[in-house]
């Protein structure tokens, strides 16, 4: 037996108020008090009601929902930007639709455009790799904005971290140790942050007088494979690195699994720092130096912008940058003298 899907009019009669005061409390407006709109909410749940977003953004103009764009969810580190952005949107009133790009090679599918245009009020691309939808979302003058941006996406509003200080504040870690011999795990380079820490080793070997070779620089490509698939070089390098900075947590430890399987003893033989703070960062073994990015906040700080460009605010700095800072474990240690 199949059931007809409930109605403002019935919560406003189980409530003993109008269904004008409903429509204000689940949408969110201003005019009803928090006890009454709690009430209401909860009443609703209980009964069952679904809200209609398109029909509620063709009456109001809003659907109270965001966009999400991501890759890889199974990727702890923009597992924890979506969770952010989520607990953050709730806070707001916002409900989240999260769509995951598998294929970021391939153009948007105009459904997909259609999509988001139709039932959300603004979109936020979690690390854009794909080309195209935040182009045309952005030409529809649908509300857009990135966390973390590609090197051709300078005109649009992002959130990110201070990569290039905190990959400067690894690099000094490893020299103020007496390494000068570091090599350097390169991210995706068509994002802002993997080219900012590039720059800061490169920089770095300028200011700190390390060794310069280009054999030093590797393939980490921001996984767990890639850096897998550094550790197989590096370890056929004649003269090999004491030290190694990885533009990320992950790519740090597939380049440390595969080292000790290797023999190489870690800090013993080589010392290593990543890039984030994963949760996992504490759990490897030998812990990992790393810079700690505050992941959970740039999501947050993802949709308090987003909202404040659906309400028509312009945002006065384009790019947001978050302080990273150092994190010291067990995966570094001073060199030893021969």
């Amino acid at each position: 037996m199949t059931h007809s899907p409930t109605t403002l009019a019935e919560i406003a009669h189980a409530a003993g108020v109008s269904t004008m005061t409903v429509s204000r409390a689940l949408n969110h407006q201003t005019g009803v008090s928090p006890k009454t709109r709690e009430h209401i909410l909860g009443l609703a749940a209980d009964m069952g009601y679904a809200a209609n977003r398109s029909a509620q953004k063709l009456s109001s103009g809003k659907s109270r929902v965001i966009g999400l764009l991501a890759a890889e969810l199974d990727n702890p580190f923009i597992g924890a930007l979506v969770s952010g952005a989520v607990r953050a949107a709730a806070v707001s009133g916002h409900e989240v639709l999260i769509y995951a790009l598998v294929d970021h090679e391939n153009k948007p599918r105009s459904n997909v455009l259609q999509l988001l245009q139709q039932f959300t009020d603004g979109v936020i691309a979690l690390l854009p790799y794909q080309y195209g939808f935040v182009e045309q979302l952005q030409a529809a003058q649908h509300p857009v904005i990135t966390i973390d941006h590609r090197s051709d996406q300078n005109h649009l509003v992002s959130i990110a971290a201070d990569s290039y200080g905190g990959a400067r504040l690894a690099l000094e870690h490893l020299a103020s140790l007496g390494h000068k011999r570091i090599a350097f795990l390169t991210g995706d380079e068509q994002l802002g942050s993997a080219a900012d820490r590039h720059r800061a080793y490169d920089d770095a070997v300028l200011l700190h007088g390390l060794d310069r070779s280009a054999e030093l620089v590797l393939k980490g490509d921001f996984s767990f494979h890639g850096g897998g698939e550094a550790a197989k070089k590096l370890l056929r390098m004649r003269k090999k690195p004491t030290a190694v900075f990885a533009a990320n947590d992950m790519s740090a430890f597939g380049l440390m699994g595969a080292l000790q399987s290797a023999g190489l003893r870690i800090p013993d033989d080589i010392s290593v720092v990543g890039f984030d703070d994963l949760p996992a960062a504490q759990q490897f073994h030998p812990t990992l130096t790393t810079v700690r990015q505050p992941i959970a906040e740039m999501g947050r700080a993802a949709v308090n912008t987003l909202l404040a460009q659906m309400a028509g605010l312009e945002v006065a700095i384009p790019h947001i940058s978050l302080p990273t800072s150092l994190v010291v474990r067990a995966s570094t240690q001073a060199l030893k003298k021969p």
